[in-house]
């Protein structure tokens, strides 16, 4: 216990002390802080707009411009562009809404010289042309100006038939009163901090694990492993720098989130109905224990993977193609997760036969706890069945560092390397 209390010290204050790791974490912060802070700063900077419900609409194209975009509006008839414009108004509140003269080349010239970014050219109130310089996949502005324009039109059909137009608006705006009873998980709430634990793993065993493999296999080419290996054991060691690795990677994931979490809460009121934002900082805390248990697990087991295979290179430049398998194993996992929650069935065979795997189940079984209704015996035989294998990894992880470490010329294969644990 000594042995490895010394090892995990050493390991981990060389770890803190690394300044690509010091500098990951500190811009990583800045980076979150600028993220955080934009709303705050950009309504810092805002102009107070003006009243537009006063705009007189029946002039043409001001000019006016408060950082808003303009939409120009044309007709046939005045009334038509009148009605419609104020419509459009309400149902577009960030474009500045204005009515032109109904001449094409005229509104062409204004979209094209950026003055206007869309125009409608309406004939009659059901049929219109809309005009806008680069047409963006994401464009939803037809869709909504046609809600709006039905609206109108079932108005004008209802007031010519003798209601009166306050009736006529006030059956249009009859709203159906629902109420969702979820008995399981609700998959959009968690949906986003699932992938962000994904992707946080991902990266997390991607770049930890290689470095635990590039310095298991730096003390073998210095020789440096050999002198350790006469004073401490292959358990010791190996537990040591995986445990530390861990262990820094968790403060350096706890103080990016936990700097997060702070700029979050002084910002709060600027992030108000952001679903994506509100729902990242408002976890669970059974979940969030889920996820750092799961974490942890499946970090260290891959990391004794690493650690095992960076034993058994003599050279730097080995080391990529040796832990390739591993590397291709664990991406695997993650594709089946990703692709089950893009799908929207986290809870597909694949996936439950992945929340057993020691190698997928920390990605598998949080994303089926996240999304769906998993029963808690599935739980406890996953985690035990992690648990177990992370030890068992462990132990035989320590035995390859031990036969790895007088191992030099070409990388064992796995079958010769399995015969020299068992002569040992």
């Amino acid at each position: 216990m000594k042995q490895f209390g010394t090892i995990f010290k050493f390991e981990l204050v060389s770890l803190m002390k690394n300044k690509i790791f010091v500098g990951i974490t500190v811009f990583l912060a800045v980076v979150i802080a600028a993220v955080m802070f934009f709303p705050r700063i950009t309504d810092t900077f805002d102009v107070e707009t003006p009243d537009f419900d006063r705009m007189n609409h029946e002039n043409a194209y001001n000019g006016v411009d408060d950082g808003r975009p303009v939409m120009a509006i044309a007709a046939g008839t005045r009334e038509i562009a009148e009605e419609v414009s104020v419509a459009f108004q309400s149902a577009f509140p960030s474009y500045i809404v204005s009515i032109v003269n109904n001449d094409p080349g005229q509104i062409a010239e204004m979209i094209t010289t950026g003055d206007v970014e869309c125009a409608f050219v309406f004939d009659s109130l059901i049929a219109y042309k809309y005009y806008v310089n680069d047409l963006s996949m994401y464009d939803t502005v037809t869709s909504e100006a046609d809600a709006v324009l039905q609206n109108l039109y079932y108005t004008d059909a209802m007031v010519q038939s003798g209601i009166t137009a306050a009736q006529a608006q006030e059956i249009l705006d009859m709203e159906i009163e629902s109420e969702t009873v979820s008995l399981g998980e609700d998959q959009m709430q968690n949906f986003f901090y699932t992938y962000i634990m994904i992707f946080a793993l991902y990266m997390v065993i991607l770049l930890y694990g290689q470095m635990v493999a590039t310095n298991v296999a730096t003390e073998k080419s210095s020789r440096a492993m050999e002198l350790l290996i006469t004073s401490a054991k292959p358990v010791s060691m190996m537990f040591g720098k995986v445990i530390a690795s861990a262990l820094s990677g968790l403060v350096q994931l706890v103080a990016v989130f936990g700097s997060a979490l702070l700029f979050y809460n002084l910002n709060k009121e600027y992030w108000a109905g952001n679903m994506i934002v509100d729902s990242i900082f408002n976890i669970p805390p059974s979940l969030l224990a889920f996820m750092l248990m799961f974490f942890i697990l499946g970090f260290i087991l891959y990391a004794f993977l690493y650690g095992a295979i960076g034993s058994t290179v003599s050279k730097l430049e080995e080391i990529n193609t040796a832990v390739m398998p591993v590397t291709f194993l664990f991406i695997i996992g993650f594709f089946v997760v990703v692709f089950s929650l893009s799908s929207g069935n986290a809870d597909n065979l694949a996936m439950r036969i992945c929340s057993y795997i020691p190698f997928t189940s920390p990605m598998a079984m949080f994303s089926r706890i996240a999304m769906t209704s998993v029963a808690p015996y599935e739980i406890v035989i996953s985690i035990a069945i992690l648990s177990a294998s992370v030890v068992g990894v462990g132990i035989v992880s320590a035995k390859i560092y031990r036969v790895g470490v007088l191992l030099y010329g070409n990388s064992p294969k796995p079958a010769a390397l399995l015969k020299l644990i068992r002569q040992k």
